[in-house]
């Protein structure tokens, strides 16, 4: 009850804003009925065939992105239906593209009656929450129902767990509940432990980010957006990515100043936020620069990038194709205060990449990556200038820095196997309703016997 208290003290304290984002940008407007109440029975049977089911979470774009693979091997061992979830209407669509929309909802908020409708409605076998999806409401109802909450990717900053331990009556109940962790890291693993979930609970499995980062250019994705964009042999592309204020002014200053003395050097933006897409269109046009939107353009295949055009990309969900087409890389989000954004994807390609000071959301990879001198940590725009510089006037650098990402991206694969091996490990275990000697390699066959 005091949960729901507090959720509805600050639904009201944050109403105006929440008001002004739905009236200026559309936000918030999709999904209130099943946010506020939960699913009901018949949008349950629509999404399982009226089946048990396993329960995905994904929080938003970032998270959603994770899924494919995961939930394309889970399903290799299991004949459950398996739903996803998200809470952003970003999150939402492109949930929608890689599952269908018969498979996708959005997540009800933690008030207790949402949740319990949900569950009730869904019956899950399994409650699976990617990366840190920490609801009280959530976790503890799912386990007195008898769903276990599991968290896949988990990641838990040593910033956080301090800020958990701060109210440790309070929060480590949840962490207590949690029933299995798959953590990234050795640093994961210690705070998860030190928030309350048991030792025993806990594995490292490894960031599925490193599962999920591309490897090969010459995929059709990569090709088509060459070809709308009119890049061409001599061109030197530079991406720009997960933007956030700030970020854009710093890559265009840097940009007029590169172009004058390399001429083939060609710049994308794009931005995290889809409300702020009209601001950097017109931080483009005010300094100058020709604009070429990829919302609204629409290129035939003989166009040329020309060296004054910076083609800002309006769209949600293809900064992953994006990487692809670029030879130098910059990961926003990182010379801000977000803390960074997945740096993987560029590194995955080869690009010679580089991001800001802050990465303390990726605070293990950002340092691997610089570790394994396979990416540059940059301070300001005077550094992402000289970056950039020389990535031109020494292509073996830039060689070498995407050599050496591809290579550390290669050495780190495997958390996807090893995490969809526990969770069928954990299915088989709540088939037989009590602690299983069987292990992850046991039959698929008997366990879908059993789930059944």
């Amino acid at each position: 009850m005091l949960a729901n208290l507090l959720y509805t003290t600050a639904l009201m304290l944050l109403s105006p804003v929440i008001l002004y984002r739905m009236l200026r940008h559309g936000r918030y407007r999709r999904g209130v009925r099943q946010k506020l109440w939960g699913l009901s029975t018949a949008d349950a049977k629509t999404l399982t065939g009226g089946r048990r089911c396993v329960w995905v979470h994904a929080v938003s774009v970032g998270e959603v992105n994770l899924l494919p693979r995961l939930i394309s091997e889970l399903e290799h061992t299991t004949t459950l239906p398996i739903v996803v979830s998200t809470s952003t209407d970003t999150g939402y669509d492109l949930a929608v593209q890689h599952f269908g929309s018969q498979r996708v909802f959005f997540c009800p908020l933690d008030f207790t009656w949402a949740v319990r409708r949900t569950l009730r409605a869904l019956d899950p076998v399994q409650l699976v929450l990617a990366e840190l999806e920490l609801w009280p409401n959530l976790i503890r109802i799912a386990a007195n129902q008898g769903c276990p909450a599991v968290i896949v990717n988990g990641r838990l900053s040593e910033r956080s767990c301090a800020g958990y331990q701060k109210f440790r009556r309070v929060t480590q109940p949840i962490f207590q509940r949690l029933h299995w962790v798959a953590c990234q890291d050795e640093t994961s693993r210690s705070n998860f432990a030190a928030c309350g979930t048991a030792p025993e609970r806990l594995e490292v499995t490894g960031s599925l980010k490193f599962d999920d980062a591309p490897e090969d250019r010459d995929v059709p994705e990569v090709t088509q957006r060459k070809i709308w964009a009119g890049v061409e042999s001599s061109h030197q592309v530079w991406v720009v990515g997960s933007t956030q204020d700030g970020e854009e002014q710093m890559a265009i200053a840097a940009f007029l100043e590169l172009r004058s003395r390399h001429p083939q050097l060609r710049l994308a933006l794009v931005p995290r936020h889809k409300e702020r897409f009209e601001r950097v269109a017109e931080l483009v046009t005010e300094a100058g620069l020709e604009l070429r939107r990829r919302s609204k353009s629409q290129q035939p295949d003989s166009a040329t990038w020309r060296s004054s055009e910076v083609i800002l990309i309006d769209t949600i969900g293809e900064l992953r194709h994006w990487w692809g087409v670029a030879d130098i890389a910059t990961v926003g989000g990182s010379f801000g205060d977000r803390g960074g954004q997945n740096m993987l994807e560029p590194a995955g390609y080869g690009c010679a990449v580089s991001f800001g000071p802050n990465t303390r959301n990726f605070k293990e990879i950002a340092s691997r990556l610089v570790d394994a001198h396979a990416a540059k940590r940059l301070q300001d725009g005077e550094e992402l200038v000289s970056f950039v510089d020389r990535c031109i006037l020494e292509p073996s650098y830039a060689v070498s820095l995407g050599r050496a990402a591809q290579q550390l991206v290669r050495r780190h694969r495997g958390a996807v196997t090893r995490t969809v091996e526990t969770l069928q490990h954990e299915l088989l275990q709540v088939a037989n309703n009590a602690p299983s000697e069987a292990t992850p390699h046991e039959s698929v066959q008997d366990e879908n016997r059993q789930v059944a």
